[in-house]
């Protein structure tokens, strides 16, 4: 009697989308852990639907060396067929081809239905929402882990806020958190590709979906926060003499995938329980996440000169204004360069002008030496700790450190993440050693200062 036919190669990893502009920088970082590196990542294979372009951006991605030996899946997003081949061929896929609104909700459903870990670099809160809405239950039941915003939005600001609510030691408690968001480039300009403008004008032009979604659910949990509420304060631009920024209210995904983070710890103050872990384990997730302090919190912009913020004025103005009708969208779509002043333009940012950005992100706590003084009438905080994640470039180079050390963590330690579902990246990989890994990769985690306020 004959052997029965080997199945189809299995691979750790799967990139999709993997032709795209972040696609082809998430090859080239997760090339660097294939063998004979020692790390948890032994195959690897691509996806997308061109097999010439995924090629080139293997080779790209590869230079100056030769080009290694990797499997090339065909797949659209669009083709169900053609996902659940590639799914089912995955045991963690990254998703990278976005606008996700359009192609990430059918890649996430074939991840759960074949129970496939799926990872992705989407910074839209709708599509986070509605995933969790819909394919929560499924991606539970058979065991796949669906994670969201596992790129500098919002794994930065997630990781970050963990960081910042630890170094709040009892008897002391936070109150509020601002996140200061400063991006430079050494010696030229900053530039964003086409797809994250797309994505932020689809957004605006949905708001009202996301509104509806989010009256159709049951509310969040609510953290427990002593003291009262910051003010919301009134002023658009305003300067912060400390950190020597000029700073803006910024909308961004990072405060919504801290609020989610922030709600399930409410629900389960001891972190989800995991898969299969081990006693020292389950002793470390309930230490971990019996440290947290919830606040309230927020994102602001930063620039070292007021003049830094006119982009991101004139451009919220602007898709504020023409997002909302056809025209106007198509208008935006067209000519992204001319509406972001240069800052969003289709062809991408060449690779000196990646090479040469960073960012830094200050995380400005205030609250109050003493838990109790924050039930004391009309008491303010007399406390600020001021803490800070920097790293190399968002868009392509922090974001793929950041997914591909998830993907890693997630090969390696599955047993000591939650059984499945759809979660945020705090929420998933906040106990585990995700930190210490980004600081080994290019990334800083830094308390910067605490003082008393008079």
């Amino acid at each position: 009697m004959s052997a029965p036919m080997p199945g189809p190669e299995v691979f750790d990893v799967v990139i999709f989308g993997a032709s795209g502009f972040t696609g082809k920088y998430v090859i080239r970082e997760a090339l660097k852990f294939l063998p004979p590196n020692a790390s948890p990542l032994r195959t690897l294979a691509l996806a997308g639907r061109s097999r010439e372009r995924v090629a080139a951006a293997l080779s790209w991605a590869a230079s100056p060396g030769p080009v290694p030996h990797v499997p090339i899946l065909v797949a659209d997003a669009s083709d169900q067929a053609s996902l659940a081949v590639v799914t089912a061929r995955a045991r963690v896929l990254l998703s990278c081809a976005g606008p996700f609104r359009l192609h990430g909700r059918q890649v996430a459903a074939a991840c759960a239905e074949a129970g496939t870990h799926c990872l992705d670099i989407s910074g839209e809160p709708e599509f986070m929402e509605r995933v969790e809405a819909d394919l929560h239950e499924v991606a539970a039941k058979n065991g796949s882990l669906i994670v969201s915003a596992c790129g500098f939005a919002s794994t930065v600001a997630d990781l970050g806020f963990l960081f910042h609510s630890r170094q709040w030691t009892p008897p002391s408690v936070p109150v509020s958190v601002v996140a200061y968001v400063n991006l430079e480039s050494s010696d030229r300009k900053i530039v964003g590709n086409f797809a994250t403008f797309e994505s932020a004008v689809l957004g605006v032009a949905n708001t009202s979906q996301l509104q509806a979604l989010r009256r159709s659910r049951p509310r969040p949990a609510k953290p427990s926060i002593p003291g009262p509420p910051p003010p919301k304060g009134s002023l658009m631009i305003e300067h912060d003499k400390a950190l020597g920024l000029w700073a803006m209210k910024l909308p961004s995904a990072d405060t919504v995938v801290v609020k989610r983070t922030l709600a399930k710890v409410t629900e389960h103050p001891e972190g989800l329980p995991c898969a299969d872990e081990t006693s020292d384990f389950e002793k470390h997730r309930k230490e971990f996440w019996s440290s947290i302090k919830p606040a309230h919190f927020g994102v602001k912009i930063g620039s070292r000169s007021i003049l830094g913020l006119v982009w991101c004025l004139s451009t919220a103005i602007f898709v504020g204004i023409l997002a909302g009708f056809s025209f106007g969208r198509s208008l935006l779509l067209k000519f992204p360069e001319f509406f972001s002043l240069g800052f969003f333009r289709k062809t991408g940012p060449t690779e000196a002008e990646v090479s040469s950005a960073s960012f830094k992100t200050w995380f400005v706590g205030r609250g109050y030496i003493d838990s109790a003084n924050a039930l004391e009438c009309g008491s303010k905080p007399d406390k600020e700790i001021v803490t800070r994640v920097s790293g190399p470039e968002i868009g392509y180079i922090t974001t793929s450190i950041v997914l591909v050390q998830c993907a890693l963590v997630l090969l390696s330690q599955r047993a000591n993440l939650p059984q499945g579902g759809v979660y945020t990246p705090g929420v998933v990989f906040g106990p585990t050693d995700l930190q210490k890994r980004l600081e080994e990769n290019g990334l800083s985690f830094d308390l910067i200062s605490t003082r008393t306020i008079p």
